[in-house]
């Protein structure tokens, strides 16, 4: 049996807030697999309670679609989101513009 995903949300110097898998990691730079951008998020007071409880309120967040995979050069924060939170961010309608 494969072990399930492990995800993660990675916040960078100047790009962002990712969700998604770390596929490997050299110093500061991360690469990600399935990874959905954090543009806005509500129902959470911090990415900190966002990787432990997901959110509160779904309809309010902002995140796109995600991609099969990217390489962010300046991660400077990488949290450990817990099963529970993974499913409610995934479930996360995604927002087009």
């Amino acid at each position: 049996m494969a072990a399930k995903p492990k995800f993660h949300i990675i916040r960078t110097y100047s790009a962002g807030v990712f969700f998604g898998e770390i596929v490997s990691r050299r110093g500061k730079e991360v690469r990600i697999r399935n990874a959905r951008r954090i543009w806005y998020w509500d129902g959470a007071a911090t990415l900190s309670q966002l990787a432990q409880s997901g959110t509160t309120k779904p309809e309010n967040c902002k995140f796109p679609e995600e991609v099969d995979e990217i390489v962010v050069t300046e991660a400077i924060e990488i949290l450990s989101v817990t099963p529970k939170a993974a499913r409610i961010i995934q479930a996360v309608p995604i927002w087009r513009a």
